[in-house]
């Protein structure tokens, strides 16, 4: 066979010779831009010739600070296509780990969304390899700014060539792309992806098994390009010649309401926060939704409660995976079989809440006390996973050993396998609750709870206790329609039916908020301290 090598620059060119046609519809500060692909190519070949000007070598990074927009779909392939590295920043983290993260990375040049820049500005002086930096604005003029050297993003690549090529010796092995963890213990971890596992992951989420995107779908990416690389939507989209829509800055559950009606959407991605957001807009208001397809959710465990009404009410298939920052991130993604046809709804809803299989690609082993568990749904263990696009370090970080081992990623998260191979998640090592010497799961009661209408977003977390070791605590935020009008009794009797009596919490706390991480999971660490101190001062 011949060896040609897998690279991400390969991605745009198929889109530019057979989908030149098709667009990129793109929300930002102040417009809709529609382009197409011909021209996304044009601009993205544009920037990496400019960022050769700014001095940018082969292997140095490109950070981005910026929202879901075509400019930074641009610097997906341009910094890749050059032989250099996209470096997507998550702009949600604090001052201090986006300050940790540039220097670790040694970032060159940071492209910056224009209302980042004061977040930038305060903490530049401390950066040790930034070189340059490149404001994203609608804005004909240079936004006023402390940074030093600034560039206008239009202007920069105004005069580029067009038709610069991409590198043709980029070994398929060599590093594309760099994410850091969300930091929800220690400082965030880096993880570098080469262009092989980038093509491969793309391969995967065309598959009809998996995501199935095509070049019919009108895509929707909600989870932030700096998120997983939108858990590598916008490579597979460009790849395939989808049309994709790009929310934009400072979106909210209204504006995604009406881009899906507007643009007739067909698929769309996200953290169940966000799908938490959207079914609040559709109940209030009269919107068109029957172009979806499926709703693809991942980031943490959706709830049950979630999907029935999506696939019930509005009749649109919810699409359940897994997958981390270190598995590119897509693994395992809920599908029922062919054969599976004589299911209940609650059984398909069960399926449907579960993580779902292993992605073709992939091995996964699930490890307990005594080796691997049954495939029984009961047994539990840590799910290790391997293959092509699974990372097998992390960047210059000694935390490499605790979760690389034996060529496996020990993933941290505790689940159960059916006799189907169908994985569900308990939960996070760290997440478990040991009441009496037994395991809770946090996941199913969190499951359990938002199934109740009242109950918009729910938490259980472990608190001590002198004479069980953990017991559970359950923090709930309440829809604003049922705020004041439903008491704890009344969730605990909802759930009661459907654990054994020692899994129920001891008790439920009603807040406004749960905190949560910068990629909208629930921040556990904190909201156990913030329990802990209001249990204290009650005592």
């Amino acid at each position: 066979m011949m060896n040609v090598p897998l690279t991400v620059g390969s991605l745009l060119e198929r889109a530019e010779k057979y989908f030149a046609k098709k667009q990129v519809i793109s929300r930002t500060h102040s417009r809709i831009h529609r382009l197409t692909y011909k021209e996304i190519g044009e601009r993205t070949r544009k920037l990496a010739h400019a960022l050769e000007g700014l001095g940018v070598k082969r292997g140095e990074r490109v950070g981005t600070l910026a929202w879901n927009h075509h400019r930074h779909l641009e610097a997906y392939f341009a910094a890749p296509g050059m032989g250099a590295v996209l470096h997507t920043i998550n702009i949600r983290l604090s001052p201090e780990d986006i300050t940790y993260i540039i220097n670790h990375a040694e970032d060159q040049v940071l492209l910056i969304d224009e209302d980042i820049l004061p977040l930038v500005e305060k903490i530049h002086h401390h950066f040790k390899t930034v070189k340059a930096y490149v404001i994203m604005t609608d804005q004909e003029e240079l936004p006023e700014t402390s940074l030093s050297p600034a560039y206008s993003y239009e202007k920069l690549i105004e005069d580029k060539d067009p038709n610069y090529a991409f590198a043709t010796d980029i070994d398929e092995n060599e590093p594309a792309g760099m994410c850091y963890t969300s930091a929800t213990t220690g400082k965030p971890k880096g993880v570098v992806y080469t262009h092989r596992g980038i093509v491969l992951h793309t391969f995967a989420l065309g598959l009809t098994d998996t995501v199935g995107l095509s070049e019919s779908d009108i895509a929707m990416a909600v989870v932030p390009m700096f998120h997983v690389n939108a858990w590598g939507m916008p490579f597979a989209c460009t790849w395939f010649g989808s049309t994709q829509v790009f929310p934009g800055p400072q979106f909210h559950p209204k504006l995604l309401a009406e881009l899906i009606e507007q643009e007739k959407v067909t698929v769309t991605a996200g953290v169940p926060t966000i799908w938490i957001g959207l079914l609040q807009v559709l109940e209030q208001g009269n919107y068109d939704t029957s172009s979806l397809r499926a709703v693809l959710c991942g980031g943490s465990a959706a709830p049950k409660g979630i999907i029935r009404i999506f696939e019930t009410k509005y009749k649109i298939p919810f699409l359940h995976a897994y997958g981390m920052t270190e598995t590119t991130p897509i693994a395992l993604l809920s599908r029922r079989k062919s054969y599976q046809t004589d299911l209940s709804e609650e059984e398909l809803l069960d399926l449907r809440a579960k993580q779902g299989m292993l992605v073709p690609g992939l091995e996964m082993k699930v490890i307990g006390d005594k080796g691997e568990v049954k495939w029984n749904g009961v047994e539990m263990g840590e799910l290790l996973i391997r293959g092509p696009w699974i990372a097998n370090e992390y960047y210059k970080d000694d935390r490499t050993k605790d979760a690389f081992k034996d060529g496996w990623l020990h993933t941290g998260d505790v689940a159960v396998v059916d006799e189907e191979g169908v994985v569900k998640l308990v939960d996070r090592t760290k997440d478990l609750i040991k009441s009496g010497g037994e395991w809770i799961s946090s996941v199913d009661l969190e499951n359990a709870l938002m199934a109740h209408e009242a109950v918009l977003e729910a938490c259980v977390i472990a608190v001590p206790h002198q004479e069980w070791q953990e017991r559970p605590i359950a923090c709930v935020v309440l829809k604003d329609a049922y705020k004041n009008k439903v008491e704890k009794e009344e969730l605990q009797e909802f759930i009661r039916p459907q654990f054994a009596k020692w899994w129920l919490p001891d008790d439920v706390l009603f807040l406004d908020e749960i905190p949560k991480t910068s990629v909208g999971k629930f921040q556990k660490m904190a909201l156990r301290k913030q329990v802990n101190e209001q249990l204290n001062n009650m005592a």
